[in-house]
């Protein structure tokens, strides 16, 4: 006979589109295409047709918070110019201008002084000048002599000496009283004029008041002098010393302004506030809110749009990372990849739907999305870290898509709710995945939701009735028992469609009422017994290395259905009759016994069985080598014969779950073969079986490392002791029932 075509083979093609990358790309693609359609109709900028001078016909909120930066400029402005001009009183002014009063007399006392010395030069001059000089000493004395400053010229010296400024603002006739006063005079002048100033100058003097304030200085000048020329003088000198010391300071007004300035809080429109009430007029102050909040048809913004497109990517890239992360059957099988999208896409659908039932005036009745269903699905047809951490993804996109029912673009209740609703359907169905666990599921839920639901009212600190508390919560507890229903109908549907071996599906085919294990029964009861013990150690075996022991066991169960074609022809169901083998040749006998595997693996195709059971039926003897057959061939042939004519055509194990049901399958087998099996016979055994596999190249095409063997090894000895307990003699118990017989028959 000739070797059959591996099934690896025939599918080759289908292996590589599975996981294919383009596929996988092209999927998280159209997840998040989904996503973006799912929320995009719920970030779009209400638009209205309004004009001012109209009446309002609906409450209008704005949906953003903004800032009116012109009625904010507009009030900054207000608030600059209520400040009032900063003045300050400059007291250095009053000194100045007393300094300049007394270098004035200082520069008279000096004019003074120099006159006096030049009559004084002159008038001995005059006494030195006698009869007897000749004439030409006359003429040369009046050459010398000296004569004194005219009245015109010490006016001139002592403005010479005055700034220039000073010297404009005098009089000659000031100048001239001072020249001509005696010191005495020009003492109690300059302290009559100093003191007035400073006194007027103490206080507060304004540009618009110095006049005023001089006609006030002239008054207090209260020292008579017989000389009017000289109170004149003092007059027109106080007149000149006092000037304006009370003036603007810009450097402190500006920083006054600017404090206004800034405690002026900016304008700004919170989101959710009511801009204008039904049947208001609109004026153009509250056009220009409306405006601001982006809600006239007069412009489109393009920001939300692209702000959405960016919380999918990332959503979307997270959702793609996880999943090439995780160890999950998702990680590198498309078809499961294709049927989370779907699952995905079937709770989006559901919630966009509930979302329009905001239109229905009653309170939380938006809260009845069966959302969990999603998750549950996710969790008892994948994996419960891919539904964990799937809830979290929902919820962002629920707390948008509910974001009707508020004025907020996010909807954060909606957000915790169908968070906490995702992840306690996980949880509770992470451990179990029977029927009746998902009804558990779906009315734990309920509670859940119903208790997560009045935490958030009351955190709100909302106003509300029993009547709407009551609707929210039994709106939240519907939606769990909904949920529930609606994935135990929809599992059937995902698991023929996409050949999903669930665990619901695996505890459903574990049931001895099967037909097919009902055949093995009636037909093959050696084989039946023999795949139960197999079942007990491959599942042991594969939950020691993460493997998966529900699906190990099952496929035990039905690994050896292809026996039932003929089941005398294997040595379990050979009960008092002789061994067919015995009177045919080696090269039938192989025939006969290699055929099993794949006649099983049709009898399960033609039943629609899961195709990991079929794999586990088809690949569990590898491409092993019948030993017994080979050599006895060896024997009878004069030619030779060659040990691939007496293999297995294989495939070889490609799972884990396939590669230690073989394991289990032999030790089972070598195992029921020994007379007297120990532990430490058994150990032996069951090394020396996994050692021969290893050399055979049995386990290449799988992913089972040398120490997860080792593991499987120790848990499958573990197994076999408590199984064959009651068939292990130890020496000591065999000498004991020795003795006891040899009692019995003395004593008998």
């Amino acid at each position: 006979m000739g070797k059959r075509s591996s099934p690896i083979d025939q599918q080759h093609w289908w292996m590589k589109l599975k996981e294919h990358r383009y596929i996988r790309h092209s999927l998280f693609v159209l997840l998040g295409v989904l996503l973006y359609a799912s929320m995009v109709t719920n970030v779009i900028p209400e638009t209205l047709s309004i004009s001012p001078g109209t009446m309002a016909d609906q409450d209008i909120r704005s949906p953003i918070t903004v800032e009116d930066r012109e009625e904010t400029e507009q009030k900054r402005q207000e608030a600059a110019e209520s400040v009032e001009s900063v003045y300050t009183i400059e007291t250095r002014y009053a000194q100045n201008r007393v300094d300049k009063i007394n270098e004035i007399f200082l520069f008279t006392r000096q004019i003074i002084k120099s006159q006096n010395e030049r009559l004084e030069e002159v008038t001995t001059t005059e006494e030195v000048i006698s009869d007897e000089e000749t004439e030409d000493e006359i003429v040369q004395d009046e050459e010398a002599n000296v004569e004194p400053f005219t009245e015109e010229e010490i006016v001139d010296k002592l403005r010479e000496l005055m700034s220039t400024r000073t010297s404009q603002e005098l009089s000659d006739e000031t100048l001239i009283a001072l020249l001509t006063a005696d010191e005495e005079q020009l003492e109690m002048s300059q302290q009559a004029t100093t003191n007035t100033i400073y006194e007027i100058m103490d206080d507060r003097v304004r540009m618009d008041e110095v006049d005023e304030a001089r006609e006030q200085a002239e008054r207090r000048v209260g020292i008579s002098f017989a000389d009017q020329g000289l109170h004149d003088a003092m007059v027109e000198l106080v007149r000149f010393g006092v000037t304006a010391n009370y003036l603007y300071n810009q450097e402190a007004t500006e920083e006054a302004r600017q404090l206004a300035i800034d405690s002026v809080e900016p304008v700004i429109i919170r989101e959710g506030q009511l801009l204008v009430a039904e049947g208001q007029l609109v004026t153009s102050e509250v056009y220009h809110q409306l405006s601001l909040a982006g809600l006239l048809d007069d412009h489109t913004n393009l920001f939300p749009y692209i702000g959405l497109a960016m919380l999918v990517l990332v959503m979307t890239a997270m959702v793609g990372y996880f999943l090439s992360d995780a160890k999950t059957s998702l990680r590198t099988n498309n078809t499961h990849l294709l049927m989370y999208v779907l699952i995905f896409s079937l709770t989006l659908v559901v919630m966009k739907v509930v979302s329009f039932t905001h239109l229905i005036d009653l309170a939380g009745i938006s809260l009845i999305a069966p959302i969990a269903m999603g998750t549950m699905l996710m969790t008892v047809l994948l994996h419960p870290r891919v539904a964990l951490f799937s809830s979290m993804i929902l919820a962002i996109t629920a707390s948008i898509i509910f974001n009707n029912e508020t004025a907020n673009v996010v909807n954060y209740t909606h957000g915790m709710y169908v968070f906490f609703s995702g992840v306690g359907s996980t949880f509770f169905l992470s451990q179990s995945h029977r029927m009746a666990r998902i009804l558990q599921a779906g009315l734990f839920v309920a509670g859940l939701n119903a208790l997560v639901i009045m935490a958030i009212l009351m955190l709100r600190n909302a106003q509300f009735s029993l009547l709407e508390a009551g609707l929210s919560v039994a709106f939240a507890g519907a939606a769990g028992i909904l949920a529930a229903i609606l994935t135990i109908g929809l599992i059937p549907f995902f698991e023929a469609g996409f050949g999903i071996l669930s665990t619901m599906k695996l505890i459903e085919l574990s049931s001895p009422n099967h037909p097919l294990l009902r055949k093995i029964l009636l037909e093959a009861p050696g084989t039946y017994h023999h795949s139960v013990i197999v079942a007990n150690l491959a599942e042991a075996g594969c939950e020691s290395v993460g493997a998966n022991g529900l699906l190990a066991r099952v496929g035990s169960y039905y690994h050896d259905l292809g026996k039932t074609r003929r089941p005398h022809f294997f040595i379990e169901n050979q009960m008092k009759i002789d061994n067919p083998h015995d009177k045919i040749s080696p090269q039938l006998s192989k025939t006969i016994i290699t055929a099993h595997p794949y006649d099983g693996a049709a009898m399960l195709r033609e039943h629609r069985m899961p195709k990991e059971i079929i794999d586990i039926a088809e690949q569990h003897h590898g491409t092993t080598l019948l030993k017994y057959f080979y050599h006895k061939a060896k024997q009878d042939s004069e030619n030779g014969v060659t040990e691939e004519e007496f293999r297995y055509p294989g495939p070889r194990a490609q799972t884990k779950e396939s590669a230690i049901v073989g394991i289990a399958d032999s030790v089972e087998a070598a195992v029921r073969s020994m007379t007297k099996p120990t532990p430490e016979k058994i150990e032996s055994l069951v090394s020396k079986i996994i050692a021969d596999r290893l050399e055979d190249g049995q386990f290449n095409e799988c992913d089972l490392t040398l120490k997860e063997l080792n593991t499987v090894a120790k848990s499958i000895c573990e197994t076999l002791q408590g199984t064959f307990h009651s068939r292990i003699e130890y020496p000591e118990e065999v000498t004991e029932k020795n003795v006891d017989k040899e009692k019995v028959k003395k004593h008998g």
